[in-house]
């Protein structure tokens, strides 16, 4: 199937960008007053795909990015939904502790999205580019040549490599890992906003986003900021929905319940 890219062209002025709603409408209500805080409008801020997720809120987190006007990309998780898959397409290991907690969320979210939610993410491309000054931008979910691939910070160049080939990019905007990070090589940038709807396993229960704008030598600044949001709340409408509590201990101590999808070297600067 060919890969669905909007190309939006030069885009000026700053720009937000952010991944991994999962379904967590109370942080997605704290990036919207951050934004507005910052005075971004909602045609310069891209979410890098899963709208849906862990947490208890599906239908009224799509809602609610339809009705703020931002744009986004599919994540692995939207593709699987309109694919009808019964599976989040997430790349878990099968069996794993992570698949397992899957077959408890996922089919939560399939049952609780409408037909409404359904058209607008039918809409939702699969990568998007535009232009900062001189530098290519892309937006990716996990890989561009694999929605669902876990890139990280320690992930070999060479593999990173592939995606600025395929899309003749100068800039990566990827998500899906859920952990922010930035590197640059070979005049490329790689950058992970991180997601809002999860902590990056750091013990605390902030969440990330990320700033882009042109520096004072035409060169591309960029910036990761927390997030705080009523993340009480968020857990506690897991609970009321019988979602899986090990999820909802996460937002509630800032650590993931497994790291079985980090690399060694992430493990390592978890705990």
């Amino acid at each position: 199937m060919p890969i669905d890219i909007k190309d939006l062209g030069p885009i000026s002025g700053k720009i937000l960008v952010f991944g991994g709603i999962y379904s967590n409408l109370q942080a997605l209500e704290a990036l919207y007053k951050a934004a507005n805080d910052l005075e971004i409008a909602s045609d310069h801020i891209f979410c890098t795909g899963d709208i849906v997720g862990y947490c208890a809120q599906p239908a009224e987190c799509i809602d609610f990015v339809q009705s703020w006007g931002i744009q986004s990309i599919k994540g692995n998780v939207e593709q699987n939904l309109l694919a009808g898959q019964d599976d989040c397409g997430c790349n878990f290991s099968e069996g794993g502790k992570c698949d397992l907690l899957s077959k408890q969320w996922y089919p939560y979210a399939l049952s609780n999205i409408t037909t409404a939610n359904t058209n607008y993410l039918e809409t939702l491309p699969d990568h998007i580019r535009f232009n900062i000054g001189k530098k290519r931008v892309t937006i990716i979910h996990g890989s561009a040549l694999e929605i669902a691939q876990f890139i990280f910070r320690s992930t070999d160049w060479k593999i990173k490599e592939q995606s600025f080939n395929e899309t003749h990019s100068d800039i990566i905007l990827a998500g899906h890992c859920g952990i922010p990070f930035s590197e640059e090589k070979n005049d490329k940038v790689w950058l992970n906003a991180g997601v809002i709807g999860m902590p990056a396993n750091d013990g605390t229960t902030d969440t990330w986003f990320m700033i882009l704008d042109k520096s004072e030598d035409e060169d591309i600044a960029y910036s990761f900021h927390r997030l705080q949001y009523d993340y009480l709340t968020a857990a506690g409408l897991m609970e009321v929905n019988h979602l899986p509590n090990e999820y909802a201990q996460t937002l509630n101590t800032g650590y993931w319940d497994n790291c079985e999808i980090l690399p060694e070297e992430e493990k390592k600067g978890s705990r």
